[in-house]
């Protein structure tokens, strides 16, 4: 967990209970809290205009849902979707830039987390430009893959769909299909029960 629940709790952070389907925030809402995950998982997405559903993340539990927009005066660019149950819990933005300014090494932590998913963006933002699409799926396994503590091979199960992964690469779901099937055959994914491990 980025920052321990009794300390969140200390400077008056609430907890909440959320369905899926839930909506955290909206696209141009100003950012008034920090949210962390206690539980379950929220994606971050996007519509265009033709009404097509871009998902840009899916956070789970010990992860912070945009706390970057915390620290600049901009709104929400996505909107944050209980993507299934879960507890999260919130701190006011003022309370938490207080949390911060007391205790510098959570400051840095923040700091250091931020460098981190903004470095797997940028390499993922990079092989989506990859006209192959293997490229693009394994930037996509690999960003997910970077935020759960064991990396051996096959110990993580991707929380996508083959339409999410189409959504998130910019792929047709039936490219994403034989795709997976070949990385399959490459021993680079494993299927069991339709489920891909990484």
């Amino acid at each position: 967990m980025l920052i321990s629940k009794d300390l969140l709790l200390s400077y008056g952070a609430k907890i909440e209970h959320h369905d899926a389907g839930d909506i955290i925030f909206r696209e141009g809402d100003i950012p008034k809290f920090y949210y962390q995950i206690i539980s379950g998982r929220i994606k971050l997405n996007h519509y265009n205009e033709d009404g097509k559903e871009l998902i840009l993340a899916i956070l789970h539990a010990g992860l912070s849902v945009c706390e970057l927009l915390l620290f600049i005066d901009k709104t929400y660019p996505v909107n944050a979707i209980v993507f299934e149950a879960c507890i999260i819990i919130k701190l006011h933005k003022a309370q938490f830039k207080k949390l911060l300014d007391d205790h510098p090494k959570i400051s840095r932590d923040i700091n250091a987390f931020l460098s981190e998913r903004l470095y797997y963006k940028f390499i993922m933002l990079e092989n989506n430009s990859s006209l192959h699409p293997d490229v693009r799926l394994k930037g996509v396994f690999d960003y997910h893959k970077s935020f759960c503590p064991d990396q051996n091979p096959f110990s993580f199960e991707i929380p996508l769909t083959r339409q999410q992964l189409a959504s998130l690469t910019g792929l047709r779901v039936e490219t994403v299909i034989r795709t997976i099937k070949k990385l399959e055959k490459q021993g680079e994914v494993r299927i069991i029960q339709g489920k891909i491990f990484y």
